[in-house]
């Protein structure tokens, strides 16, 4: 195949646009969605702290390479990357030497929360304690606790997350199945600032999965390949090969869930639908819609199911 803009050879194909890009205008194409969202969810800022969650994938590599280059060139805007160590053995260990080093390459601030030292435990000792729950379901709730603080402790004004138009569109399709319109509303990029939490924004949301991995490869961005010994049990799986069937058969049927989401969120926030977490956790102080919020509730589950230490 011959690159829809040049002659040059093609190194990917995009079915939902009717195209076939060489790497340069792969790479052009890449950063110029990442360019049009960053204005569009973060529009005229042009001095502060831009908090970048970084994992150590190829996701997270790639919104922190990027918007590096977005806001390179602007010396009142500070750029910091956060990393969460939640206590998984023999995974964790290895994206954190892959963070560490593209930190190191671009000369970016990177600062590690661990989950042991802030929660008082880990994912893995969880996981034998709450034999029966899903380790995803608790360990995405505190990772983004963790994530807010960090990002709030370190003045930021905003929180820039790696989440791709795969992880969107998957995410958009579960809310709407579970009919949750709470969590739809709530979902990154953020609308509606909230006290005590730092807006988050996706700058990837243009940007499929496959192509995420591709630009990282072209451009040398190191990541670290390792998936999560948990990943298989989560809920999300199932929600993944739903849209990539629905994409295979219907190109464009990601964006057109991002689209649906837009315009959903548009209508809740006019006529008032949607729980923005108005409340204070009693035991944390986080916001949370409840008196307790998510990430203290597993903790007392936790905490419960822990057995009790041996009498000496």
């Amino acid at each position: 195949m011959r690159c829809s803009r040049c002659s040059a050879d093609a190194v990917i194909d995009q079915p939902y646009r009717g195209a076939h890009l060489c790497a340069m205008h792969f790479k052009e194409s890449v950063e110029e969605r990442v360019r049009r969202e960053m204005h569009r969810q973060l529009p005229r800022f042009g001095r502060g702290t831009v908090a970048v969650a970084l994992s150590g994938g190829k996701d997270s590599g790639v919104a922190l390479a990027l918007a590096h280059r977005y806001f390179g060139r602007r010396p009142t805007v500070r750029i910091v990357a956060l990393s969460v160590d939640e206590g998984i053995e023999g995974y964790r260990s290895g994206t954190l030497r892959a963070a560490r080093e593209l930190t190191e390459s671009l000369g970016v601030d990177h600062r590690v929360v661990s989950a042991r030292e802030e929660m008082g435990t880990t994912i893995d000792r969880t996981s034998e304690e709450l034999r029966g729950t899903v380790p995803c379901s608790y360990c995405g709730v505190w990772r983004r606790q963790l994530l807010n603080r960090a990002a709030r402790d370190a003045g930021a004004d905003a929180l820039v997350l790696g989440f791709n138009l795969d992880d969107l569109a998957q995410t958009v399709l579960m809310n709407l199945v579970h009919g949750d319109l709470d969590r739809l509303v709530r979902m990154a990029p953020h609308r509606v600032r909230q006290p005590g939490l730092v807006p988050r924004i996706a700058p990837l949301a243009g940007v499929p999965e496959r192509e995420v991995y591709l630009y990282a490869r072209l451009k040398k961005i190191p990541f670290d390949h390792g998936e999560c010994p948990y990943a298989s049990r989560a809920s999300r799986n199932l929600f993944r090969e739903v849209v990539w069937q629905l994409e295979e058969a219907q190109p464009g049927t990601r964006q057109a869930l991002l689209r649906t989401h837009e315009r959903l969120v548009a209508r809740f926030l006019a006529d008032g639908v949607g729980s923005l977490a108005p409340n204070r956790c009693r035991a944390c102080g986080e916001p949370s819609a409840n008196e307790l919020c998510r990430a203290c509730e597993y903790l007392e589950v936790a905490r419960a199911a822990s057995p009790a230490p041996e009498a000496s």
